[in-house]
């Protein structure tokens, strides 16, 4: 395998189309939603872009889901306040009611006293001064009754008045409660709107979650088939389909020990983002350390002749070779580098030596782990 050296330093393009993708895929209506496509990635760099866009804007999302739920939290926890007063105006509400009901009851009592009061003196005036005297037992007790028969008139109308006055006061407070019930009310259904608002987002936003954690797994199973694919083809003993292409550089062939490529402890990533990453290069001869073609590169140059330099993946290297007017060949020998064109990004080995149909290679990230391996391999 071998990555380009472009540096990149941001996946906005990858992020954004990856919305543009969901904005494709989803109505603009929360809850409705229209099922992700199987994945469409066909190579590892595009399913590893994918899953790495897809992965951010789920990160995204899951911070734009703690905000709709504290969101919803407030306004919940508002709603319950507000709710709290409406309780206590509604038994406010209900208090005075009472009161106004209690009051009423004591003007009837009242009327009805002043009622009785008032037939008695009615009966009462009609009597002659002479006869009301002569009723009584003797002036002071007609003064008495006389007397009597005032305050009681002035006490009933002064309970009448207070009652009155309470009555207005009562159906003035009622009126302010229901006022105030009604803000209450108004405030909570408004909040209620808002709170139902947020948890629709909220529910979208978990759908677009599992849309993209969908599409991630759909991704993440077709790069773990390109990348098995890869693995099988750098490792196969068996000469693929095509076959090999021997790159055949001019010079004298020494002799050098693989266990000295300079790189061994470099830095190794298999990220397929353009560039490479992790502090894996690039090496002298512009490839990222511990891939094939870096081990390649510097094979030739320890062998004694003029390394490769910037030819990018290994199966482009044969083309490269031929346009550089270097010889290709279809049989071996010691210190040509094999081309193999399989899997996504090739494979180029170092020949150590020949015998008759085989070939033995020292190679490097065969099994894409970024180590030293040698194997014998068929050529024919």
């Amino acid at each position: 395998m071998q990555k380009t050296t472009k540096k990149v330093t941001t996946t906005g393009k990858i992020f954004a189309a990856i919305m543009l993708g969901l904005l494709i895929s989803y109505t603009t209506f929360p809850g409705v939603k229209t099922a992700w496509a199987a994945a469409t990635c066909s190579t590892i760099a595009d399913c590893t872009n994918q899953i790495t866009a897809s992965k951010n804007a789920v990160n995204d999302l899951k911070n734009q889901a703690v905000s709709y739920q504290d969101a919803v939290s407030r306004l919940q926890s508002q709603i319950n306040i507000v709710q709290g007063q409406i309780n206590v105006n509604q038994a406010e509400q209900a208090r005075l009611e009472k009161e106004i009901a209690d009051a009423q009851a004591q003007v009837d009592y009242q009327k009805k006293v002043l009622g009785a009061d008032l037939r008695a003196m009615y009966i009462e005036g009609h009597m002659t001064t002479i006869e009301s005297l002569a009723t009584s037992n003797n002036l002071s007790d007609y003064v008495d009754k006389e007397e009597n028969r005032t305050a009681v008139q002035n006490s009933i109308q002064t309970s009448l008045d207070k009652i009155a006055k309470l009555q207005a006061q009562l159906q003035t407070q009622r009126e302010q409660v229901a006022s105030l019930l009604a803000q209450q009310r108004a405030q909570a259904s408004q909040l209620s709107s808002d709170r139902a608002e947020q948890s629709s987002l909220l529910s979208y936003n978990k759908s677009q979650q599992v849309a993209y954690n969908a599409q991630t797994s759909q991704n993440q199973s077709k790069l773990n088939a390109l990348i098995a694919a890869q693995r099988a083809a750098n490792n196969s003993s068996s000469v693929s389909s095509g076959g090999y292409a021997f790159v055949r550089f001019s010079g004298a062939v020494r002799d050098f020990s693989p266990s000295d490529y300079p790189y061994a402890n470099a830095g190794f990533s298999m990220s397929t983002a353009p560039g490479c990453n992790d502090n894996d290069g690039p090496d002298k001869w512009g490839y990222c350390t511990r891939q094939c073609v870096s081990y390649a590169a510097w094979a030739v140059e320890a062998s004694g002749r003029s390394a490769p330099y910037g030819w990018g993946n290994a199966k482009n290297w044969d083309d490269r070779a031929r346009a550089a007017n270097i010889p290709v060949y279809s049989s071996p020998a010691v210190g040509d580098i094999a081309v193999s064109n399989s899997g996504t990004w090739g494979h180029v080995m170092y020949v150590e030596a020949v015998s008759g149909d085989r070939i033995y290679v020292s190679q490097y990230n065969a099994q894409l782990d970024g180590r030293l391996s040698y194997q014998w391999r068929d050529w024919q």
